[in-house]
């Protein structure tokens, strides 16, 4: 899963090694030090002169004045520090070695449908952590790279996340759950999937198909619901989806059931009529969640969409779908970070148990070969 992107990050960790290479101080033998030619100062003593051209002030003296400098960018390394470094055989990152590196991971991130400001956010977390940070504090440059990357990666993942099987276990039941997207992501799929992730936790769940205006649409959610033995709560074709999700709540209500999955018909963010079918529900129903669902390897366009869909009737998480399938993990970068809502839970398959919570922690580590 999202083999692509990895190996666009890896490819950046060892574009800033080569141009970050250590510089180890040579050593010199003692041959050398004999055949040094020597000169004399002013009071007669023979000083090396392979000496006096090393000689510059003491690395103590360099960093004496440093701190009084306020025309120096506080990001750019001191003196001293530099001093300090080469004499250490450590290095210091400057822009200079960033600067292509930094330009190809951009270019990396964008073909990988990563959101541009989301690749400019990340560009300018790993670029503050990094520039003019020393060797001293991790072995090796390489872990200096993934440190930071690591850090802006997560920074732009974890956006809005919560604990979803606590905000369940949490709330007042039963807990209605809407599902909203457009037509053919796998909404519900996804539903009939997380009624069995539920059941898997203990969970009681309900389904009630909204899109009452899709021929076919009672037959596909009953034939989930019939193999997952749940009860489905459905309306003639035709019929009011808020009064459905409403009649679905009363179910539950009546039968001590834990959640309310609510299906609604696909839709475009422009589609008005639709968008307002969504309003009232918002208004009778009162869900205590909407989920965006969409496909992970529709890249940029399930990322604009989740931006619309969040604009038009907020959402309060999103479910990615054929995250198996995706090789670039652009839209399960930029999701989170471009709604402020959080991603929830992947979809990894074909079967019921295929989906999976969204971790942020374990993804960063999973794209930086941590794990």
């Amino acid at each position: 899963m999202f083999d692509g992107l990895k190996d666009k990050l890896s490819g950046f960790r060892e574009d800033v090694e080569e141009n970050a290479e250590v510089e180890e101080p040579e050593e010199q033998d003692e041959s050398a030090e004999a055949e040094s030619p020597v000169s004399e100062s002013s009071d007669g003593d023979q000083i090396a002169e392979s000496d006096a051209d090393a000689a510059g002030p003491p690395i103590e003296d360099a960093v004496r004045d440093d701190g009084d400098d306020d025309s120096e960018d506080d990001n750019e390394p001191s003196t001293f520090q530099r001093a300090k470094a080469f004499a250490t055989g450590r290095i210091i990152i400057e822009e200079e070695d960033l600067e292509q590196p930094l330009w190809d991971l951009e270019m990396a991130l964008l073909e990988s449908d990563v959101e541009m400001s989301v690749a400019e956010r990340i560009l300018d977390t790993v670029r503050e952590k990094m520039l003019g940070e020393s060797r001293k504090q991790v072995e090796t440059t390489g872990e200096l790279v993934e440190s930071a990357l690591h850090d802006a990666l997560l920074d732009v993942i974890a956006v809005g996340q919560f604990d979803f099987e606590d905000r369940i276990a949490e709330a007042e039941k039963p807990v209605t759950i809407v599902f909203t997207g457009v037509n053919g992501v796998g909404k519900t799929t996804s539903i009939a999937k997380l009624s069995e992730w539920l059941a898997d936790r203990g969970y009681s769940s309900v389904m009630a198909n909204g899109d009452t205006y899709r021929a076919g649409a009672n037959e596909q959610i009953q034939e989930h619901a019939d193999r997952l033995d749940r009860e489905l709560i459905s309306h003639d074709q035709g019929g009011d989806p808020a009064a459905v999700i409403y009649d679905g709540v009363e179910y539950a209500e009546a039968n001590d059931i834990d959640v309310v999955l609510g299906d609604t018909a696909g839709r475009l963010h422009t589609s008005d009529d639709l968008m307002a079918q969504l309003e009232k529900i918002d208004r009778v129903v009162d869900p205590d969640m909407t989920l965006f669902v969409d496909e992970a390897v529709a890249g940029q366009d399930a990322v604009n969409r989740a931006k619309e869909f969040n604009d038009a009737a907020e959402i309060d998480g999103a479910i990615l779908t054929k995250a198996d399938a995706d090789s670039s993990g652009g839209a399960a970068i930029s999701v989170a970070y471009v709604t402020g809502k959080p991603i929830l839970f992947l979809g990894t398959g074909q079967g019921y148990d295929d989906i999976t919570l969204f971790e942020p922690e374990e993804l960063v580590e999973s794209l930086l070969g941590e794990e």
